[in-house]
């Protein structure tokens, strides 16, 4: 039922199978140790979730410090360009209230979140992925093209050492790597939990990015391997 619905509160599974909701979240727990399914706050979700606003509810405080160290690196009047995800999500949001900030994205998602607030949002379109609430394909790559920005805040799925950074949907990959190709400053926005991942599609290659920002949960060598790699590697401790 999580795998077919994309997500499943607690309360509904609950009463769809006439157990205690405690009953429930002990049997989630085991299926997360498992590895079937991922916990969030009140619900069950896929363990490859697209869904946008699932992801941000996963280590929520986590991915809010990381935002709003990234978002002190943006001056008031810059363009940028914030690709999807949840982290990304939360940045745009911190973004929203600096003055003079003009933010590009291709998520749908991120545009309705700033919809209330006062700074400038350009949405680029292009063929709309429903899960992931992002524009993708050669109309989105044109798009990219025509537009100017300083700095470039991209979601990951995995990185190896041997693979660079890696994304796990073909079409998003590409819109990245567009992005890539302009040659401003890129910056990976990411928790720890994707170091060490892989994933099909490549997003780079690494001298593309310049900037890494996670938490310290990236272990001693992973960051000393991003760092030779020309990188260069903010730590944002867990509070």
């Amino acid at each position: 039922m999580v795998i077919d619905k994309g997500r499943m509160s607690v309360a509904d599974l609950s009463r769809m199978t006439g157990v205690s909701e405690v009953t429930i979240r002990q049997d989630l727990n085991l299926l997360e140790k498992q590895s079937y399914l991922r916990r969030t706050h009140g619900y069950a979700v896929p363990l490859d979730s697209e869904d946008v606003e699932t992801r941000m509810m996963t280590h929520f405080s986590l991915k809010r410090e990381l935002a709003a160290f990234a978002a002190g690196l943006v001056s008031p009047g810059e363009t940028v360009f914030i690709e999807n995800g949840s982290s990304n999500a939360l940045l745009a949001r911190a973004l929203s209230e600096q003055p003079g900030v003009t933010i590009i994205t291709v998520s749908s998602y991120i545009a309705h979140l700033l919809k209330e607030t006062p700074g400038e949002v350009i949405l680029l379109g292009g063929i709309y992925q429903k899960k992931s609430e992002s524009m993708v394909g050669p109309l989105t790559r044109q798009y990219i093209q025509q537009v100017h920005f300083s700095k470039a805040f991209i979601g990951i799925d995995g990185w190896q050492p041997e693979t660079g950074f890696t994304g796990r949907d073909m079409l998003r990959a590409d819109v990245v790597n567009a992005v890539l190709e302009k040659g401003c400053e890129s910056i990976v926005l990411s928790d720890s939990s994707k170091f060490g991942a892989v994933h099909p599609y490549s997003l780079g290659p690494s001298p593309k990015f310049s900037r890494v920002i996670t938490d310290d949960g990236l272990s001693a060598d992973k960051q000393q391997q991003l760092e030779q790699s020309g990188l260069t590697v903010n730590i944002v401790p867990r509070s």
